[in-house]
């Protein structure tokens, strides 16, 4: 996927179901896990609604970033890894409970 996703439409969220496109112009469904926020920015944690071809789970994290459209949201994806893994790890803390993790 590219590094920018615009949200369709809040309108479209169902379910903490939320559409995505992608560079191709192709929309992809994503749950809504959680907003993480890091240094005052945003982050959500995504999960494609569909598996890939390994069946494995994986999240989606990524940075929201302003709109000039009120509509939509903006997200972009985050190139540091340091970021992503203390953004993954408080996520993995806050919901360890309800998920389980494998390493």
């Amino acid at each position: 996927m590219s590094d920018e996703f615009n949200n369709i439409d809040e309108s479209e969220e169902m379910d903490n179901i939320i559409i995505l496109n992608d560079e191709n112009g192709e929309e992809v469904p994503f749950e809504f896990l959680d907003l993480i926020e890091l240094d005052g920015e945003e982050y959500v944690v995504l999960l494609p609604v569909e598996e890939d071809e390994e069946g494995a789970e994986e999240v989606v994290i990524l940075k929201l970033e302003d709109s000039e459209d009120e509509d939509q949201e903006s997200y972009v994806s985050v190139d540091d890894e340091e970021v992503l893994n203390t953004v993954f790890e408080m996520f993995k803390e806050k919901f360890k409970d309800e998920f389980n993790f494998v390493d």
